[in-house]
């Protein structure tokens, strides 16, 4: 694995040198484990959002590259992650969605832990009839915490544990987003749907940054939002992506459009942008809406995109609910045949990674920067270690 990703210098060149990442960075199993631990463990990674567990005892099983979690709205009403396993024998402790209406209970040898993560019962632990031990202190062994912290509705995770806060980590991102940072409600079933993407998790990635392509794979939306109406935005080391001057709100027969924001300056009468927060989502805010994209890596070739919709009060209208969510998936499901396509390019032996233009593609160059820039630091810890 180490020769065929050792040499990522072409990728970090300046944009009219640069090539793309090699074939490997899509194909190869070998090199998607590097990539899981490099990028998505030990950064702040999008896993769900907030509205998956709207009330207190919620609490939904999550797959997150095989490490199974467990997404809970505790009794303080917080929202948590936790790995899902019992501390006994690493039993999955919930299978299915469901309410706790108690405690979390193994079913295995019945092990409980609070909604907050405490380890609160382990019956005949000590023999039958004998709930406690002296070698089983119950404040060692709670649930596994994972770090997370919501933003933009999202639930965003740090495996390693090592990362920056995110406030801190993100903190250019969330301040070019100031004006959103107020209660986002999520428009409900009819506002989330799943596109299940034969390609590499950052192909998804690589297209949603740019705008090069909208006239060609996107004619709806470049009929009012042209390519010379929208402008790069581009931040090292932190997100990537466009937005556009013109955006035009969708409306019902009588004329009514979804409620606005509080309070947002005037640059956003007209204005809507695109980011990716890297490594895997993919935001959009309006004067409107917002929406968030989970991508969730199955394999080096395929991706689940998680799509949500959020709007500035609860009581928006179910027609326009319902039509922007359709207006969006067909826009999404556009996408769909670039990234398959280029995922199966990525099987041609002799393609180099290809290269950018410079006047169009410096958001996904920034992201490839990104990217191995995070490799080749993941590759001198390990080094410095051995």
């Amino acid at each position: 694995m180490e020769n065929r990703v050792s040499d990522l210098s072409s990728v970090r060149r300046p944009i009219a040198q640069a090539n793309g990442l090699p074939n490997a960075h899509y194909t190869d199993p070998a090199v998607f484990n590097v990539e899981k631990h490099a990028l998505l463990f030990e950064g702040w990674s999008g896993l769900a959002v907030a509205a998956d567990v709207p009330e207190t005892g919620d609490a939904v099983p999550l797959d997150f590259l095989e490490m199974p979690l467990l997404l809970i709205r505790d009794r303080q009403n917080k929202v948590r992650v936790f790995q899902n396993i019992c501390r006994h024998r690493g039993m999955i402790l919930v299978d299915a969605p469901r309410k706790i209406e108690g405690a979390i209970r193994c079913p295995y040898h019945s092990w409980c832990y609070s909604t907050e993560g405490a380890l609160v019962s382990t019956p005949h632990v000590g023999g039958p009839g004998q709930n406690t031990h002296d070698g089983i202190d119950r404040a060692l062994l709670g649930l596994i915490e994972v770090r997370s912290h919501i933003w933009m509705g999202v639930v965003w995770i740090n495996v390693s544990g090592t990362a920056e806060d995110f406030d801190v980590a993100n903190a250019k991102m969330m301040a070019r987003w100031q004006e959103f940072d107020k209660p986002l409600h999520h428009g409900g079933t009819e506002s989330r749907f799943t596109l299940e993407v034969n390609c590499n998790w950052k192909l998804a990635v690589e297209n949603y940054c740019e705008s090069y392509h909208l006239p060609w794979v996107h004619p709806g939306l470049n009929s009012y939002s042209r390519l010379e109406d929208h402008y790069h935005i581009e931040e090292d080391d932190a997100f990537s992506g466009q937005g556009t001057l013109v955006y035009r709100q969708i409306r019902d027969a009588e004329g009514g459009t979804f409620p606005d924001f509080d309070a947002l300056s005037d640059k956003w009468d007209t204005a809507a942008e695109y980011i990716t927060g890297f490594p895997n989502v993919l935001l959009g805010v309006h004067r409107d809406h917002t929406f968030a994209i989970i991508l969730q890596p199955v394999g080096p070739e395929k991706t689940l995109e998680h799509v949500h919709l959020f709007y500035a009060r609860p009581d928006t209208s179910d027609t326009l609910r319902i039509r922007n969510a359709e207006q969006w998936k067909t826009v999404f499901a556009e996408d769909v045949f670039v990234v398959e396509g280029m995922q199966r390019g990525r099987h041609a032996v002799s393609f180099d990674g290809g290269r950018f233009s410079p006047a169009m593609d410096g958001p996904t160059h920034l992201f490839h920067a990104w990217v191995a820039g995070k490799i080749e630091h993941a590759r001198a810890q390990k080094q410095a270690a051995e």
